[in-house]
């Protein structure tokens, strides 16, 4: 009887303290997997946020030779994208739209709309302003394109001319001389601003988004032109300083 009494099992007491233990251990485990994957979703959505700020605006990292090559939507159009489908449909038939400019690359069926969705699946708020936000999983995430749409869409090119001894044009030359400066009017074309130099042989564009233009420069009784590629990035005026390659004003 000693030997059948020492090999009976846990008492029913035993039984429910285990599966109560078992219980807590689980319970802290799924809270902890919880928090686990709620900032992996964070960081996911700032992932993303980042790439669609730079589809917008341009991404700074993409450098060649100094210079900044990237400049997304806005480099392209001139203006803000009016939506998000606007990065990956051209949303007029623009000539100068370049895109897409963002792109689904874990895409299941193929349909390109997984990129306006952050991590818990609901859809990114975007206005054509500055801003981007997430507010899946309680929590409301931000990523701003540039300081400002200003930034992006107002900006200064400004050129100075002399001829090659560093002689400025003057009041008699100043006419002998135009600067004609090319950049997305923001509706899908292109405008060309124009300008004359003042005596000092400085020039000055206005309202100017960020992007590579075009600026030629012309010695109208020749008929001579210089052209230069232009870098505006967001939030930095821009200075051109060009030298003609002859003495042309005494």
């Amino acid at each position: 009887m000693r030997r059948i009494q020492s090999q009976v099992g846990y008492s029913l007491i035993e039984l429910v303290l285990v599966i109560i233990i078992i219980g807590i251990i689980a319970s802290i485990a799924m809270k902890s997997l919880r928090s686990v994957n709620d900032t992996a979703r964070v960081e996911e959505t700032k992932r993303e946020l980042d790439r669609l700020a730079w589809a917008v605006a341009g991404d700074p990292n993409l450098v060649s030779g100094g210079v900044r090559t990237d400049f997304g939507y806005v480099g392209d159009v001139g203006s803000m994208p009016p939506n998000l489908d606007a990065l990956v449909s051209n949303p007029g038939s623009y000539a100068t739209w370049d895109g897409p400019y963002i792109q689904d690359d874990f895409s299941i069926d193929g349909s390109n709309t997984q990129f306006k969705l952050d991590a818990w699946g609901q859809a990114y708020s975007y206005s054509a302003g500055n801003t981007l936000t997430s507010t899946g999983g309680g929590t409301t995430i931000t990523r701003e394109i540039a300081n400002s749409t200003g930034d992006l869409l107002i900006n200064k090119v400004a050129v100075m001319i002399t001829d090659l001894g560093g002689t400025p044009p003057g009041a008699a030359y100043k006419d002998s001389v135009k600067f004609l400066l090319t950049c997305p009017n923001g509706s899908g074309s292109t405008t060309t601003k124009t300008r004359f130099p003042g005596t000092d042989g400085f020039a000055e564009f206005d309202s100017i988004p960020i992007g590579i233009h075009t600026l030629r420069i012309v010695y109208i009784p020749d008929n001579d032109t210089l052209t230069r590629k232009v870098g505006i990035n967001p939030g930095q005026d821009s200075f051109t300083e060009v030298h003609l390659f002859k003495n042309v004003w005494p």
